[in-house]
């Protein structure tokens, strides 16, 4: 008894110094860390403040009103040349600063900040993102058919990107300040802390590790506190009244909305996809300079939104008209697919802002919509129209972000409402579930599979492509090099893998061939000659991968 009670005391006074180790050596570079947030966070929030501030200036002074909050039913009233010539103007402009400040004409988002996070230790570029920022608000400002929160977390992205090569930090602790950064953003633009966490986390770090954890929150709390210091704690959308559910006969109405959200938001994205692939072939066909193309899509911006103003900006008043019922059957179907179309024409015409803010207006729409058939089929088991409508806003945006839960969460931090918290969840699950199976997980993820960026597998696919031939390889004369003449006889028959590919192209040529290395070389000439430089081992290729492999689920379970 007397030993066994030793043992624990012994046991107990080995845990407590290393516990106070650790809290000696650890604890004051946390607490630094978590300082750094902060200020990262408190930057990101007062960045998020500020664009938002600057649309509001710019809208009200091109459209003349004071509340750009009703921009769409004061555009309604104005002269239908004003309505044409803004959205026309700014597409100019747009055109011009992506002409001549960006090096390939295209506008920076959050498809951006994810890669960063993935391949590029949590840095994004400045330069094209400065001129991303400027193209967003003018686009936002003059009647561009998309959101805010887009721009906001890749502004928010820079200000991380600086701190981190300022501070010289690696990539673990340059991917957590990007996740602060981004959580103190959507949670400066939302009034949103949880989701503004969370969004960090799921959509842009893309795990749940404990040691970004903390710092997160602590940023996403700073971007909160920013926001209430401007607008007081107030919600984005006011509902009339608490809603309530006829959970055992209604809850498979919302599983088939979810069902007809998911459906909509893959249609709204390819619907983009679609819209895009088709401008390339216009402008390559016609040799338009890259500044008309933005001027082209201002132009129908304009002509649409004099019959349908709704389009024109970020759209929470037509939002708000959803939410509160305040539109009826046609109108909503109506202004569903004129929005979707605004969106494609928008993002594929190389203008700037995000697709979240088009996502909760399109998902509140087809609630509505789905609302009015359900209630006229069952009058006597429905809901109100402002719980079809919540639950479609959060289902379409969750599929698009590819985040049900940040999604879930952002839905309820918008409206104040927690009481439909089955309904909304029932149909996010079945939206996500139908929309990640016929596109790339989600807009972001599609959009970087089309530029050939695989993220959207997860590590094992795009970590391949972070790794040159020429840092793996071995160069004549280093111990265990490959034999020069097997090498030349290699080259002859056409084996060999070029010095500037990835191990995402050589590895796939190992497993065809089945031989232990391939040549390294350089095509130089005009006739491409190749010129050996050295040998790819296979297994030197596959310890590099595991390596990677073993580093980033350190990384992710730390």
């Amino acid at each position: 008894m007397l030993r066994e009670v030793a043992r624990q005391w012994h046991e107990m006074r080995a845990t407590c110094g290393r516990g106070w180790d650790t809290l000696r050596h650890k604890a004051p570079g946390q607490v630094t860390f978590w300082l750094i947030a902060l200020v990262v966070g408190a930057a990101a929030g007062f960045a998020a403040i500020l664009f938002r501030s600057a649309i509001n200036r710019l809208q009200a002074a091109l459209y003349g009103t004071e509340d750009v909050n009703t921009l769409a039913s004061f555009a309604s009233e104005l002269h239908w040349l004003w309505v044409l010539l803004i959205p026309l103007g700014g597409g100019i402009v747009v055109g011009l600063i992506i002409q001549f400040l960006t090096p390939d004409g295209r506008v920076r988002s959050v498809s951006d900040v994810i890669e960063g996070a993935a391949l590029n230790d949590g840095r994004v570029e400045k330069k094209a993102g400065i001129a991303s920022a400027l193209c967003s608000w003018i686009t936002l400002s003059t009647g561009g058919s998309t959101g805010r929160e887009g721009p906001v977390v890749h502004i928010a992205a820079m200000i991380s990107s600086w701190v981190s090569n300022l501070l010289r930090v690696d990539g673990i602790t340059g991917r957590d300040l990007l996740g602060c950064a981004v959580a103190a953003a959507v949670s400066a633009s939302f009034n949103a802390p949880i989701a503004g966490a969370l969004f960090g986390l799921e959509v842009v770090l893309r795990h749940f590790a404990l040691h970004a954890f903390a710092p997160i929150v602590v940023a996403s709390a700073a971007g909160t506190v920013i926001n209430r210091l401007a607008f007081g704690d107030v919600t984005e959308f006011l509902l009339p009244g608490t809603t309530t559910v006829e959970f055992y006969l209604e809850l498979p109405a919302f599983f088939l909305m979810g069902l007809v959200c998911g459906l909509v938001a893959v249609v709204m994205m390819r619907a983009i996809f679609w819209s895009d692939d088709l401008g390339n072939r216009l402008q390559k066909r016609m040799g338009l300079p890259i500044w008309l193309r933005p001027a082209v899509t201002g132009l129908l911006l304009g002509a649409i939104a004099i019959e349908f103003p709704h389009i024109i900006g970020v759209g929470y008043e037509t939002t708000s008209l959803a939410l509160t019922g305040g539109l009826g059957l046609r109108e909503a179907l109506l202004f569903t697919i004129v929005k979707v179309a605004a969106v494609s024409i928008t993002m594929a015409g190389r203008m700037g802002g995000g697709v979240f803010s088009p996502s909760l207006m399109v998902g509140a729409l087809t609630g509505l919509t789905f609302a009015h058939i359900a209630t006229g089929l069952f009058p006597e088991q429905s809901s109100a129209f402002t719980l079809y409508a919540l639950a479609g806003m959060g289902a379409v945006a969750a599929a698009v972000l590819g985040a049900p839960i940040s999604t879930t969460l952002i839905v309820f931090e918008l409206t104040g409402d927690w009481q439909t918290g089955l309904a909304v969840m029932v149909s996010v699950s079945m939206s996500t579930a139908v929309a990640s199976r016929l596109v790339d997980r989600s807009f972001f993820l599609s959009q970087l599979e089309r530029r050939n960026v695989h993220l959207a597998a997860g590590p094992q696919a795009y970590l391949l492509a972070m790794f040159r031939v020429a840092g793996v390889m071995r160069k004549p004369g280093d111990p265990g090099a490959a034999d020069e003449e097997a090498c030349l006889r290699m080259i002859e028959q056409g084996l060999y893998v070029q010095q500037g590919a990835t191990l995402e192209t050589a590895l796939p040529r190992f497993e065809k061939s089945g031989v232990a290395y391939l040549p390294v070389v350089t095509l130089e000439g005009a006739a491409q000659t190749p010129v050996l430089q050295g040998a790819l081992f296979h297994v030197d290729a596959l310890k590099a991968y595991n390596r990677a492999l073993a580093a980033t689920a350190a990384e992710e379970h730390s």
